[in-house]
């Protein structure tokens, strides 16, 4: 039989049979600029069957998804003279590969096979959940599910942002010190949603015992909160009335969160977690006024002027160096930093996440820090910033 219609079929049959692991195509002749190779593996979309099709060119993939009917057409199409003159199908039986001479003959060679197992190729495969379980009082009382546990339409997006939130904070808790006790603050907790959630997950996958404290401004919500945790049977976390600045801890922190607290309360709340010696502080600024005041009335002539005569980037800019600074200042007090993206700009345009993890300070780094502080607050016209002046009389000199 012909090597080309006989690896075609090879194709066609091992998709029949889930024996198909994936199919690797190369040496492009193409006229497609910058197209290396092109990978195809089987996925399955809605239960519905699909070939995936990944596009590698010298700077970017490209991923395209077909049925399989269509895709194996466009695949017919993609091999021979003008497009790719290798192909190498994996299956469970052997590896076959599928080459062009240079007389325009295929020839095709099969191997061993060098995967013994399918892997899992569901594009639309259920989301490993950090909280399994919905049929929770705190979040039937929250309206996120209903008794048996199903998920409210209109609170989906809440439900994925409380999955992501523990997600994210999973991978750091790892590196937290193994201590019997977790002691955990969430400043400006609001209802409850990811205070809640997250010491119920705590409970269940730290080895020692935890204790969460919410602080919340609104006395109703603090009572609506102790109520809901009281019904869920949640003995160590309390809610207690009052503000991030004025909350005094009981003893040293581990962990301190601060979700959209607004403008400098964000600041207040680094101080507060890098004062009392948190490992791990997690903050979602909101609003960033402070600094855009100072821009504004210093209207600084530098070389990006011209950008920051417009409002929107001038309000852009001053949220980059209001968070900019907040990150260099914890890097000067030994906290590792991490800024990156917490939920879809589509859900929420408050979607900054600010990590910071304690390590061992390093001396050598901190005049290196300061003078970067300095020279930015020289070239936008910045005064001050709020965070360096709450901590300023013990460690940041003018």
């Amino acid at each position: 039989m012909d090597p080309y219609l006989n690896f075609l079929n090879r194709i066609n049959q091992c998709l029949k049979t889930k024996t198909f692991v994936k199919l690797s195509l190369g040496n492009y002749k193409g006229t497609e600029a910058d197209l290396k190779n092109m990978y195809v593996k089987p996925i399955s979309i809605k239960r519905v069957e699909n070939l995936s099709f990944v596009f590698r060119y010298k700077t970017k993939d490209i991923t395209k998804n077909y049925p399989v009917d269509y895709g194996m057409e466009f695949l017919v199409n993609c091999l021979g003279s003008n497009g790719f003159c290798a192909a190498t199908l994996f299956t469970l039986e052997a590896n076959t590969t599928l080459q062009l001479g240079k007389k325009g003959q295929w020839y095709e060679r099969n191997e061993p096979p060098t995967v013994k197992s399918l892997p899992t190729y569901m594009h639309d495969r259920q989301k490993i959940r950090k909280l399994p379980d919905t049929a929770r009082t705190y979040l039937q009382a929250l309206r996120i599910s209903d008794s048996n546990g199903k998920i409210y339409k209109n609170a989906q997006n809440k439900w994925k942002q409380i999955n992501h939130y523990l997600e994210i904070l999973s991978a750091m808790l790892d590196g937290l010190p193994s201590k019997e006790r977790l002691e955990v603050v969430d400043m400006g907790a609001g209802k409850g949603y990811l205070t809640f959630a997250l010491y119920d997950y705590l409970q269940h996958s730290i080895k020692g015992s935890v204790h969460v404290t919410g602080v919340e401004y609104r006395q109703d919500l603090v009572d609506f909160c102790n109520d809901i945790a009281k019904q869920s049977g949640f003995e160590a976390l309390s809610f207690t009335q009052g503000t991030i600045e004025g909350y005094i801890p009981t003893g040293h922190l581990d962990m301190l969160i601060a979700l959209h607290a607004c403008d400098t309360a964000t600041d207040d709340a680094i101080a507060k977690g890098i004062q009392y010696g948190a490992e791990l502080i997690v903050v979602a600024p909101c609003c960033h006024k402070q600094i855009r005041r100072e821009m504004e009335q210093a209207r600084t002539k530098n070389e990006l002027d011209f950008l920051l005569q417009h409002g929107i980037f001038m309000e852009r800019q001053a949220e980059m160096l209001t968070d900019g600074f907040r990150a260099l200042i914890m890097e000067y007090f030994g906290y590792q930093t991490k800024v990156f993206q917490f939920i879809a700009d589509t859900h929420t345009p408050k979607n900054i996440l600010i990590v910071g993890i304690k390590k061992p300070l390093r001396v050598e780094k901190q005049q290196e820090i300061l003078q970067k502080i300095a020279t930015s607050k020289a070239y936008f016209g910045i005064g001050y910033h709020h965070l360096e002046r709450l901590l300023t009389m013990k460690t940041l000199p003018q």
